[in-house]
């Protein structure tokens, strides 16, 4: 007598499989994330927590901030889509170390991003936080020194430990994984200090998601 299947699954023979559209998810969340940094980067200064916050009484300035929160929630989401679509890439194979670090910065990264938008969006709709005044200088400084210090941080080590799987594994082609090396040290020592260095992680996830495009269409997963 045959063994009875664990599962409906293992009776049909069938696997859930990564939908291809999770490919493009890498291309949307590098154009969200690259449109919000730029939209932020022309409206606010450099520290906004020593500036005099002129920004907060211009409209066209606080609508430009407003809009370019609006689309952080949904580069965070299609990071998590790109995620799924970088690990269906690797396989099985995964080493289970370096999965792990993967896992882990992808994540907080995503939290640290959303924890300073929440923070700049407060800071926005506070009708206390006056140019100059002490709230005004914590919560500018809050929210630069979590989205320059520790998101892009975490993003250093999601693109070290994606470049790592990637050059064992031999799913990521040369190019890729030194560029994921440059980009990664850029965030992690430059992000804070340089302007517009943050701009490197949207480029370098750009990459990655056409490449898995690429890499999709020209070997299609075969069916059961």
């Amino acid at each position: 007598m045959e063994p009875r299947p664990k599962n409906r699954w293992d009776a049909r023979g069938r696997t859930l499989r990564t939908p291809r559209a999770a490919g493009t998810a890498g291309v949307v969340f590098a154009l969200l994330l690259a449109a919000a940094i730029v939209m932020i980067r022309l409206a606010i200064p450099s520290e906004p927590g020593k500036g005099s916050g002129e920004w907060l009484t211009e409209p066209s300035r606080r609508r430009t901030v407003r809009t370019a929160l609006e689309l952080v929630p949904f580069a965070g989401i299609s990071f998590l889509w790109f995620m799924g679509a970088v690990r269906a890439r690797i396989g099985d194979a995964e080493d289970k170390f370096l999965a792990t670090v993967f896992l882990g910065s992808g994540l907080v990264f995503v939290a640290t991003l959303f924890g300073a938008t929440a923070a700049a969006g407060s800071l926005l709709t506070t009708n206390g936080a006056e140019p100059g005044g002490q709230l005004w200088m914590f919560g500018g400084n809050f929210t630069y020194g979590l989205l320059t210090t520790y998101s892009m941080r975490m993003a250093a080590v999601f693109v070290f430990s994606t470049s790592g799987i990637g050059h064992r594994l031999g799913v990521l082609p040369r190019p890729l994984t030194v560029l994921g090396a440059l980009v990664g040290l850029t965030l992690l020592f430059a992000a804070g200090s340089i302007a517009w260095a943050e701009l490197v992680f949207p480029l370098w996830a750009l990459a990655v998601g056409l490449h898995i495009l690429v890499a999709g269409t020209a070997n299609p997963p075969v069916r059961r």
